[in-house]
């Protein structure tokens, strides 16, 4: 019998590669919170979540994650993952540039009652600035 929390990750990455909204925002507690280290502040609660979704959706709207590896720990969930996009949209003050990103990054979830109560992004932001090309390649 499958895990329940690595249904709940699989759940979890279809609805985000739906891009909507309200079944993404559903996944998440009232008491959420979000950092993502790519942000100057955390979000918040469904409202802080909407903001975040409707950020990376406005500049990428053809996003799709990919599930690399789960790690379990209890109430804790760490996704590693692999997203791709083309960048339509303007995002952290970068107008569109119609580049395809791929891009890595670690999720760490915690879970409470089948909601997430607390998100911690990790992603390699300077591997989205190179493929934009605004960082030279390494």
């Amino acid at each position: 019998m499958p895990d329940p929390n690595t249904q709940f990750v699989s759940q979890l990455l279809d609805a985000w590669n739906s891009h909507n909204v309200e079944r993404i925002t559903a996944f998440y507690a009232r008491d959420y919170e979000g950092v993502d280290l790519a942000q100057a502040t955390p979000h918040r609660g469904p409202a802080g979540i909407r903001q975040m979704l409707s950020q990376y959706f406005h500049a990428f709207p053809d996003l799709d994650f990919q599930n690399d590896e789960v790690i379990l720990n209890g109430t804790r969930v760490v996704l590693v993952w692999s997203a791709r996009g083309t960048h339509q949209g303007g995002l952290m003050n970068i107008p569109a540039t119609g580049r395809l990103v791929n891009i890595r990054g670690i999720t760490v979830l915690t879970l409470r009652d089948g909601l997430v109560t607390r998100a911690l992004y990790l992603w390699d932001l300077a591997g989205l600035l190179r493929s934009l090309g605004l960082l030279p390649e390494l």
